[in-house]
């Protein structure tokens, strides 16, 4: 499946300009924090802690306009607690942006 990482790369290349090293430390960066927030999704228990998950995945996917995983998270957050169809999509959304 391929993911439309347009507005990512955007604002990765706008925030680190033609720094190459910078941009490519972004993104790991990202991917890394992108990959704990799943981890806490795919782990949460209870609905508050699925909720809190989903909505601080959502919001770092805002922050570099990361917009399929933006759309993921909020169906994360407005679904069934633990529902794994949005847990391996969230999951290959991530690794198709590393």
């Amino acid at each position: 499946m391929a993911y439309h990482t347009t507005g990512f790369e955007a604002a990765l290349a706008h925030a680190a300009g033609d720094d190459f090293a910078l941009r490519e430390d972004l993104k790991q960066a990202f991917v890394q924090s992108a990959s704990a927030h799943h981890d806490l999704l795919r782990r949460a228990r209870c609905d508050a802690n699925w909720a809190m998950a989903a909505e601080r995945l959502g919001k770092l996917a805002a922050s570099f306009h990361a917009t399929e995983l933006m759309d993921l998270a909020e169906e994360a957050r407005t679904g069934a607690p633990g529902e794994p169809t949005v847990i391996s999509r969230i999951e290959s959304v991530i690794a198709a942006l590393n």
